[in-house]
């Protein structure tokens, strides 16, 4: 009898949780030799990457093996995808590091948990170079992880070879859409334009698009089903991320893990704020006077109201569910088999109507 594939996002993350346990307990057959404080660090790695989350990176691989005909039960690919949790991991830990965030899922940021630590134990220097230093090695080892689980799940080598150009675009665009975010903020340009670029290479490539890329390829997809399934995931992406925004500046922090109105305090160019500011009039001006400050609870709110004022939450809204649409129909239609297809248009309509 054929495996029934998993066809949600929580039974896909419930499905890629051991094969990452499994995996760092393998790994510490690597790192024990280096000595016990390398041992307790790649520890903090650990709690990171097998904290319950969500688990989307490796759900959208999945969904690209299914569409690719790829065999649903256990084995190496539900491996292969469940390592772009490591990619995922390096991308959220560095990204705490140049935003200066101090909690990620209700929990202390790496590079704080590591400037605690030297604060404990009296050690000498800067705490918080200590910890931005350990963050960012730890945060390539997670990326150096990636390629290792990735590689070593056991796939046959023609299944590697065709995925070989996603995998290696997908690690490239992250860190090309990141130095885009950051050079954004120096050098002033506040173009929706612009930050809906950073979107589509920061997030959108590495989150959906190309791990649909990534697990059709392994597969042995056509052109034609992984050109539809990159198409889907760029709009699927998108959608995705212009809710965190919305969630950045609205999310509740019970839920979403982050200090409430986090965006507004930093003034990060998201789309939602650049919307904002290119609308111009009374309550853009108010709004461009708040962002960037140590905004207290009556701060946050004050902005939150000119935000909705400028019309940018609205016009935000509407685009998710311009993009959510559009993916939706092309899944209807996409050249993939139907357990694909369902499993397809359940985890965008999860991503763009989420709350964390």
């Amino acid at each position: 009898m054929a495996s029934q594939p998993h066809t949600t996002l929580a039974d896909i993350a419930a499905a890629v949780q051991p094969e990452l346990e499994r995996f760092v307990a393998d790994r510490r057959a690597l790192v024990e030799p280096v000595g016990p404080a390398f041992v307790a660090a790649t520890a903090g790695l650990e709690r990171f990457v097998l904290r319950a989350g969500k688990r989307i990176r490796p759900a959208f691989a999945w969904a690209g093996w299914l569409a690719g005909g790829g065999d649903p039960g256990p084995g190496p690919a539900r491996r292969a995808c469940a390592s772009l949790e490591f990619v995922q991991a390096c991308a959220l830990i560095h990204d705490d590091i140049i935003d200066a965030s101090l909690t990620r899922r209700g929990y202390p940021t790496t590079h704080r948990e590591f400037a605690v630590l030297h604060e404990t134990r009296g050690w000498a220097g800067s705490p918080d170079r200590f910890g931005e230093a350990a963050g960012i090695l730890l945060g390539d080892l997670a990326l150096a992880w990636a390629d290792d689980m990735y590689r070593d799940a056991g796939l046959p080598p023609e299944a590697y070879a065709r995925a070989a150009g996603a995998w290696a675009a997908m690690r490239t665009e992250v860190l090309g859409g990141q130095y885009l975010d950051i050079l954004g903020e120096v050098s002033g340009d506040e173009s929706p334009d612009a930050a809906e670029r950073v979107v589509r290479f920061k997030t959108a490539g590495y989150t959906v698009e190309r791990p649909l890329h990534v697990g059709a390829a392994l597969a042995g997809a056509d052109p034609h089903t992984i050109e539809s399934l990159r198409a889907i995931g760029v709009d699927v992406g998108i959608a995705f991320q212009l809710r965190d925004d919305l969630l950045g500046a609205f999310g509740d922090p019970e839920v979403t893990g982050k200090p409430s109105g986090d965006d507004l305090r930093s003034g990060k160019r998201t789309p939602l704020l650049a919307l904002a500011l290119a609308a111009g009039g009374p309550p853009a001006q108010r709004l461009r006077g708040l962002i960037g400050t140590d905004l207290g609870d009556d701060g946050v709110a004050a902005a939150r109201q000119a935000l909705r004022e400028t019309g940018a939450v609205a016009a935000v809204e509407q685009r998710i569910a311009e993009l959510t649409a559009r993916a939706t129909a092309a899944v209807a239609v996409a050249p993939i088999p139907e357990p694909a297809r369902g499993v397809l248009a359940g985890l965008a309509e999860v991503l763009a109507d989420r709350r964390a």
